[in-house]
């Protein structure tokens, strides 16, 4: 069994548990109002350019997503969550059914 040590302030004080929390916590507030990309990816195809050059209006993309199938929703890039398209007021929206553990998302990285 490990003993807790407590951890030193700048000034050489040791701070208690709740200090830390408290210190964490603050430290969290810094970066809950960055704005972030969130955006729902509904499918992806690989496409030589020139297939990509000879899309006209009416044009059909098939991707490789069966029709059905959750989006993924991504934020800054990396996979957060899957859900389903909604309509929320006459506009749509993503009801999240997945959602993709901190631990996933550290797997999928390396």
């Amino acid at each position: 069994m490990s003993e807790e040590v407590p951890e030193k302030t700048p000034e050489g004080e040791e701070s208690s548990p709740m200090e830390e929390r408290a210190a964490s916590s603050s430290n969290l507030e810094v970066v809950l109002d960055i704005p972030v990309r969130l955006s729902m990816e509904v499918g992806t195809t690989n496409i030589s350019i020139r297939k990509l050059l000879q899309l006209t209006k009416g044009s059909v993309v098939e991707l490789a997503r069966s029709a059905g199938d959750p989006l993924d929703v991504l934020v800054n890039g990396t996979l957060v969550a899957h859900g389903e398209v909604v309509v929320v007021n006459e506009k749509f929206g993503v009801r999240l059914v997945d959602v993709i553990s901190p631990e996933q998302r550290i797997e999928s990285i390396n």
